[in-house]
Formats: C-alpha cells, sequence, structure tokens
C-alpha cells in the first residue's frame, strides 16, 4: 500500500507460546515454528501484493552482498551485540570517495527500534554521515551478570536460582546438548530445576517468564509500546525511501510509563568511534602490562569488544589471532609477554573483532614513564 512490495525478514528464533500475547502473526498452531516463516506466509496471504521473504538463522550468517542489496535496513534486535555487528557491518559497505567522503550510492540507512517495558526508542541512522549505533553504546549498560559463587553457594533472589539451573545443572545432566532457550521443553526443565532449588533456600518469586527473562536476559514486553516503536520505525522507513517527508534527526525515545509522550534528540557523533570515524585512538599503558591484559582491558573497557585480534601495523608483526586455530596456537606465545618486549612505544596497533565485520581499529600505545 506504501509502493514497498519487496521486504527481506530474517530472524533465529521460533515461536513460544509467550509471543502469542503482543502481536497478530502468530496463532497457537504456530509454536515452535520459524518466526520470520509464519510472519511472511500470514503477511503475502494477507496483502497479496506484498513479496515477503523469510530467512530463518542469524544475521551474521548473511555475507555482505546480501546486506548491500536493500535500499533500507530495520533493525529490531533484542541484544546489544547484534545491533552493533549489524551497524559495523552496514557502515563497513559505505564506499569513501579520494577526499574522504562518503559515497551517497553506497549508503544504507538503518532505522533502529527497541523497547524496555513501557519505554521504547527509534532512531534513523545514515552510516558515515549521522551518528551510529556504537557511538551511543555508553547508553547501553553491559550485561548483567550473577557472581558463580553466590550462585552455586549463597544464592538469595529468584534468578540466582535460575542461573544455578541453566548454568550449572543444565551442563552437568545434558554435557553434549546446548541449552535451546526458544524449546518450551528445555525452558520448562529449567524452570522446574530452578524452583526446586528456589523451595530448598526458601526463596519466593520463580516463575517460568522470570525463568524466559533470565535466560534470554529480556524484559517482557508490552504490546502497545511495541506497536508504537514498530510503527515509528516504518514511518521513518517510508519517508526515508519515497522522500515524502523530512526524516527523523536522529532519535526519538517514547516513555509510556507515566503517560503517552515522547521526544526527539540529534545523538551526536562520536569523534573516537571504532565504527564510522578514521581517528586512531590513543592508550597509555605500562609497559609492563601483557598482551593478555591489553586484550582483557579491551573487553572490559569503553570499546567492549568480544575477542579481539591484534596486529603491529608498523611491522606488519601478527601479535596475537583468535582464528584460525594454528594461527592461534601459533601466537598464543605472545599473550604472557610484556608489551615492551613486542612493540615499540608509540606504535600503531591494529585491532580486528568479530563485532566489527569488514572493518578494523587502528589504537597507538604509549608507554607510561
Amino acid at each position: 500500500m506504501s509502493n514497498i512490495p519487496n521486504v527481506d525478514v530474517i530472524d533465529l528464533d521460533s515461536i513460544d507460546v509467550t509471543n502469542l500475547n503482543r502481536q497478530f502473526l502468530f496463532r497457537q498452531k504456530d509454536v515452535g515454528s520459524s518466526k520470520a516463516e509464519v510472519a511472511a506466509k500470514f503477511i503475502n496471504e494477507r496483502c497479496p501484493w506484498m513479496k515477503v521473504t523469510p530467512h530463518h538463522g542469524m544475521i551474521q550468517d548473511k555475507d555482505l552482498n546480501f546486506y548491500r542489496s536493500f535500499n533500507c535496513i530495520i533493525s529490531g534486535l533484542d541484544n546489544v551485540e547484534a545491533r552493533r555487528w549489524l551497524n559495523a557491518t552496514v557502515c563497513s559497505l559505505v564506499e569513501l570517495d579520494e577526499d574522504g567522503d562518503p559515497d551517497p550510492e553506497t549508503i544504507i540507512p538503518i532505522v533502529d527500534g527497541g523497547t524496555e517495558g513501557f519505554a521504547g526508542q527509534a532512531r534513523v541512522i545514515l552510516p558515515r554521515i549521522t551518528s551510529c549505533f556504537e557511538c551511543s553504546l555508553d547508553s547501553f549498560p553491559p550485561q548483567k551478570t550473577f557472581p558463580l559463587c553466590t550462585v552455586a553457594e549463597t544464592p538469595r533472589l529468584p534468578e540466582h536460582c535460575i542461573a544455578y539451573a541453566f548454568t550449572i545443572q543444565w551442563p552437568t545432566v545434558f554435557p553434549d546438548k546446548k541449552l535451546d532457550s526458544d524449546s518450551p521443553d528445555d525452558m520448562k526443565w529449567v524452570y522446574e530445576k530452578a524452583l526446586i532449588r528456589s523451595q530448598k533456600y526458601d526463596i519466593e518469586g520463580v516463575t517460568y517468564m522470570l525463568t524466559m527473562g533470565v535466560v534470554k536476559n529480556i524484559i517482557p514486553a508490552v504490546a502497545s509500546t511495541n506497536a508504537i516503536v514498530s510503527a515509528a520505525c516504518v514511518n521513518e522507513t517510508v519517508k526515508l525511501l519515497t522522500f515524502c517527508s523530512q526524516t527523523l534527526n536522529t532519535y526519538m525515545m517514547f516513555m509510556g510509563k507515566s503517560g503517552v509522550y515522547s521526544h526527539t534528540f540529534v545523538y551526536e557523533k562520536k569523534d573516537n568511534c571504532p565504527v564510522c570515524s578514521a581517528t586512531v585512538r590513543k592508550m597509555q599503558v605500562s609497559p609492563k602490562m601483557t598482551l593478555n591484559e591489553l586484550l582483557q582491558t579491551l573487553r572490559d573497557g569503553d570499546l567492549r569488544l568480544q575477542a579481539p585480534s591484534v596486529t603491529a601495523a608498523t611491522s606488519g608483526k601478527t601479535l596475537y589471532m583468535q582464528k584460525p586455530a594454528a594461527l592461534q596456537k601459533i601466537t598464543k606465545v605472545n599473550l604472557d609477554k610484556k608489551l615492551n618486549d613486542l612493540i615499540e612505544d608509540g606504535e600503531e596497533l591494529t585491532i580486528t573483532d568479530p563485532l566489527f565485520p569488514g572493518t578494523s581499529l587502528g589504537l597507538s600505545i604509549f608507554f607510561e614513564n
């Protein structure tokens, strides 16, 4: 109806019974089926002028040509790491001219939306033009985890009992089977074991819904919030594709807990963003710091990398590579070596990480006196 007939949808999840209360695409008979396939089938039958193509799998399974084929991408991902990966992937598709300016023909807009209970947000990202998702990473706190000693020895919260069931009991009982958070049978097993443990320690509050939330690290969704944010995302997409109106610049926040209220603001680009900026970062460290300690700093610090690999840009020496296994084995010996034995003061390192496909981060290391 908006003259946008061709849509591809990709989703790894299968339909759970808890999905039925906040949307209109799935029915009871669809529980256990692919979300992408059921949604595409429903829309194609209801709207015959549409051609919705489903893809059941991870976004990381698709190559660059898949993402390059679109005019606009709507991101409705449920975790920060996947959104970072998609953002970096689409930003890496932008080609720069001789002056370092982005080629407009290679810019694929991203419309990113997310909800958290009664709150939600929608934003428009023009890769290399506006701020990207990585620029705003500081506004997303790291995932909450529970100390293993507390989970195993002194549980005090219902979440501790659930964490014990799926992190300790499941691997013990099913050493060769990975827990499937989308399987009703697997989740029922975790819930029942967590309930038994909670009764043992006289802890109240373990429910099936809480079990789902802890295992998947999700906050229960509110149907009205989902509807408002998804409508905002589609509205921005139509504007981007048809040029019918001015697009959002760049961030809309919806707050529905105490009323129907929203506001917009411009999220500024981060000068040293590892994705949309070519700036070489500088880091001052002790010369006695080991390579392993540097990698841990890159994981725990503001960059929040996942599995960084390091090459000395000046000499071209590979300091540590996560993959392939043969190269990882050869470079593993460098992990316990001090940095001043591996690189020169002020030397630039090239950092790659699975979160940033198709791009790399420049990092100059300066030793403290």
